[in-house]
């Protein structure tokens, strides 16, 4: 009998990260966030010309110019990486490690946990409030002499709720200037409440503060990989000494320096979504669910252990969603097309939640 190679106990007992289910030629995918729209007409173009015979440039110099322009901070500030979460990776390995602890609201992006377990860290999941948002009090409260990083979700992923700029700032004044907090702003130009917080402004402010954010959503480049940090130089280097040399690839630079470019085009395609989004929500508000506020370009149903029921559901309405057990369901805001099915699904599955368990769903 052959021996099994030895791992790490604690990765063997890790669930891998799903994808979002994908969707049948007659349905729509809702399930992954993604961006509706196709790429424009100028990224599509710029990218026939890319070579990829080639190593992209492994520090994205001209994007990192660029970005760094923009945010009024120097290149050496910014990291970028294969999407935000990539960078947060790299943050997290290089702050946390054995027997050290990172702090998060859960239920949020359901990546934090086995990132963290993959540094050796200790996961501190600090339970969102009531209405689905985050307890910075109970997050600062949550900091003891082993924690390296706090990770914020702004819009939080999977509920949609944000983080206001006065909550931001006196929790940050309640963290130790030791410990890395991250700020996760992937969604961010979803967001139309002024009260939100705004990372990049804060910066000068808070030297323990990072802000990462990425062109997969809004900008609509989910399938090339590729987003940013910004903080203090000392940080991003620690990040670079992490990361996977030459990970964003010359095609993913291009589409981004491109549609930073041609901006205006792609905000308002974002427009069109955060109406949509609005217009959902409200009618699920009048079909009788207590849906937080989306603030992304997704919507947060608390179906609680009905999840998987309600979720095939909407499979048999012809619309995948992402069921994050027990907790709810997260849908994601698609083509104008879908909405109608969509609608349809969450009035049946509302309709049976009356008579059954899942009462917190409802008002």
């Amino acid at each position: 009998m052959s021996s099994r190679v030895r791992l790490r106990p604690e990765i063997e007992s890790m669930v891998p990260y799903r994808q979002g289910k994908p969707a049948a030629a007659d349905a729509f995918k809702l399930s992954s966030n993604e961006n509706p729209f196709e790429p424009i007409a100028a990224v599509r173009e710029a990218l026939a010309g890319s070579s990829i015979n080639r190593y992209p440039d492994a520090t994205a110099t001209v994007l990192r110019g660029i970005l760094a322009d923009r945010f009024g901070v120097t290149a050496e500030q910014i990291q970028v990486g294969a999407g935000s979460v990539s960078v947060i990776t790299q943050l997290i390995t290089a702050a946390a490690g054995h027997g050290d602890e990172v702090v998060y609201a859960w239920r949020s992006f359901e990546a934090y946990p086995g990132i963290v377990t993959v540094a050796g860290a200790t996961s501190v999941q600090v339970p969102l409030t009531a209405d689905h948002r985050h307890d910075l009090p109970a997050m600062a409260a949550a900091v003891t002499d082993r924690t390296r990083v706090i990770l914020v979700c702004s819009p939080n992923n999977p509920t949609g709720t944000i983080v206001t700029a006065d909550e931001f700032e006196t929790f940050m004044a309640a963290v130790p200037e030791s410990v890395l907090v991250l700020l996760d702003e992937a969604y961010i130009e979803f967001v139309t409440d002024p009260a939100k917080v705004d990372g990049p402004a804060l910066l000068s402010r808070y030297p323990n503060l990072v802000v990462l954010r990425t062109f997969s959503k809004a900008y609509g480049l989910a399938g090339l990989r590729v987003g940013y940090a910004l903080g203090a130089e000392y940080i991003m280097d620690a990040a670079r000494a992490t990361a996977i040399p030459l990970s964003v690839t010359e095609p993913a630079q291009i589409a981004a320096i491109v549609s930073l470019e041609h901006e205006d085009e792609l905000l308002e395609r974002v427009h069109r979504i955060a109406v949509l989004r609005d217009q959902v929500w409200q009618a699920l508000i009048d079909q009788g669910w207590n849906v937080p506020k989306p603030h992304g370009n997704f919507l947060w149903l608390p179906t609680g252990e009905q999840s998987t029921w309600a979720a095939e559901v909407f499979t048999q309405h012809g619309i995948v969603v992402r069921a994050l057990l027990p907790e709810g369901i997260r849908v994601s805001i698609g083509e104008t097309g879908s909405v109608d099915k969509l609608l349809k699904a969450a009035a049946d599955v509302v309709r049976e939640l009356r008579t059954g368990a899942a009462q917190p769903a409802l008002d």
